[in-house]
């Protein structure tokens, strides 16, 4: 009996145990069933991952390329500008000529007593002093120095010295009615010179001014008859011959901000000749008044610029200059304040085309005679 107890519970255990076994096997996690079923499909091959394509990368707006700026046209006018400098400097020759003029006497009657003159002008200014010195009873020395400085048709002359001296022959043994004979010289060896350069272009006009230094010098002779037609009346007839040559240095354009057409100017010499044909008048009112006035003609001939331009747009250029002819005036009315002492009021000028032109310069100045 008790052996069958041992093998009846034997018997037992054994059968618990394959029971515990079975259930153990076959009970899985829920989440592993899920893991199988998901990672082995049909065949259990593996689904491959799709591979993100990248983004296109955005292109770069492009850079608008600037506009270019259009090329002005004017190299023509600019060309032409170089005749308009070497008018203004045949201006400038004919001026300082005149200016030098009023040094020699060019208001005063052919024959007087010895006198010194101090004057002061505008219009253009000037302030110097002149005379005249009796060397023998026929001789004659006519001499004068002034500062000047004038400005006319684009141009301007400032710190300009200007001397002038003359001999004058005056057949005094041959009556009341007689010849007499000039010659003499005007020097300004030194100036200060600014000429303007003006041109058009498409794109609008251009204006340049640019400074350099110049000298003037003029040679002259003068033949006339003179006759004392009354104590009161003096009157004189005479042709003259000049011939005059103006240095100017060499410049280049001033820096302007649009000059697209710019020139260089070289060293030269401008020269011309000229003859003259007038006379004059000079009258004493009572005892205190004294009145001049003269006149003439005058003749360019010969004429050389010696301006050699080298322009952007036309290479090198050389301005010619035609014979000119104008008229030139003056005139003098004196007060006498006291016996030797004369308060006079002058002027003298120019009529005629350009580049002449009409100009005028007058002033005051003090003479006495002696």
């Amino acid at each position: 009996m008790a052996t069958f107890r041992i093998r009846d519970l034997l018997l037992a255990a054994a059968l618990m145990a394959m029971a515990t076994a079975t259930l153990t096997w076959g009970v899985q996690p829920a989440s592993a069933a899920i893991i199988t079923l998901t990672n082995c499909e049909t065949n259990c091959s593996p689904t491959p991952t799709p591979a993100s394509s990248p983004s296109p990368s955005p292109s770069p707006s492009p850079i608008p390329s600037p506009s270019p700026s259009p090329t002005p046209t004017g190299a023509d006018s600019s060309g032409n500008s170089i005749g308009g400098l070497a008018n203004q400097r045949f201006n400038q020759m004919i001026t300082n000529r005149v200016l030098g003029t009023v040094l020699l006497g060019v208001n005063e009657q052919v024959n007087c007593s010895d006198c010194i003159s101090a004057f002061g002008s505008a219009g253009s200014f000037s302030a110097g002093i002149h005379g005249r010195k009796e060397l023998t009873n026929n001789l004659s020395l006519l001499a004068g120095i002034a500062y000047t400085q004038y400005n006319e048709g684009g141009y301007k002359i400032t710190s300009a010295p200007i001397g002038a001296f003359a001999l004058r022959y005056d057949f005094t043994d041959w009556g009341s009615s007689r010849p007499f004979f000039d010659v003499g010289t005007i020097l300004t060896p030194w100036e200060k010179a600014r000429y303007t350069r003006s041109y058009n272009t498409s794109l609008g006009p251009v204006s340049v001014t640019s400074s350099t230094n110049a000298s003037n010098y003029a040679v002259y002779g003068r033949a006339g008859w003179m006759s004392r037609v009354s104590p009161r009346d003096e009157v004189a007839a005479s042709i003259e011959i000049w011939q005059l040559w103006q240095r100017v240095s060499g410049y280049s354009d001033s820096a302007v901000a649009f000059n697209p057409f710019d020139a260089s100017i070289a060293t030269g010499t401008d020269r011309t000749s000229l003859v003259k044909i007038g006379g004059q008048w000079t009258h004493l009112y009572g005892s205190n008044i004294e009145a001049n006035v003269n006149g003439g003609w005058v003749q360019s001939f010969a004429g050389h610029s010696g301006i050699v331009a080298t322009v952007t747009g036309n290479g090198t250029v050389v301005p010619t200059i035609g014979n000119q002819g104008w008229f030139e005036y003056g005139g003098r009315l004196g007060f006498r304040v006291q016996k030797g002492w004369i308060v006079d009021l002058f002027a003298n000028g120019t009529l005629g085309p350009q580049p002449v032109g009409n100009t005028i310069h007058g002033g005051v100045g003090l003479r006495i005679n002696y």
